[in-house]
């Protein structure tokens, strides 16, 4: 129970300062007021991106012993990335478990930390946009595309960013 506590008044504190001081490219708050641990993310896809001019929905789910263990994002806009498994799930280092990973691919220094906050997370899967990470896909056919058949991704990705900015209308 103490550590749920604690969680709970890192996440208010966390999103009283994002209420505070907005950070471009994107919003936040909760999904239910009644629940810190689950907060709707907007991210508007970066300038000069493929991504450019849509808006992106997310869940992020705290564990109740946040920041010891990081949250899960999972996009509920359609999303068409390298990055991004194929039910909306964000595959990025900061994402995963903290440690040494057990396929040895990433160093335990890009994994979760406690000093990542939701504006670092939220910055990095932005990050994430401008440039995919083909190398350790979570979606593999889009990463296939991206690498192979690059008109087409951009095709694909135009028509998501079309559809996302027809959501918000």
């Amino acid at each position: 129970m103490e550590t749920s506590s604690q969680a709970s008044l890192l996440l208010n504190k966390q999103l009283k300062d994002l209420c505070k001081n907005p950070v471009d490219g994107f919003s936040a708050g909760l999904v239910d007021d009644s629940n810190i641990f689950e907060w709707s993310v907007t991210i508007i896809g970066p300038p000069d991106t493929l991504y450019e001019g849509g808006y992106f929905n997310a869940i992020m789910s705290f564990p109740k012993n946040y920041p010891l263990s990081p949250p899960l994002v999972r996009f509920t806009s359609e999303m068409w990335h390298p990055n991004v498994y194929p039910d909306g799930k964000v595959c990025i280092s900061i994402l995963h478990e903290p440690g040494d990973d057990p396929h040895g691919y990433e160093l335990a220094s890009e994994r979760w930390s406690p000093v990542h906050t939701v504006e670092s997370i939220v910055l990095s899967i932005i990050s994430m946009l401008s440039s995919p990470n083909d190398e350790s896909p979570a979606n593999v056919e889009a990463a296939k595309e991206w690498r192979d058949k690059r008109a087409d991704f951009r095709k694909r990705v135009s028509r998501t960013v079309r559809r996302s900015q027809e959501e918000m209308l």
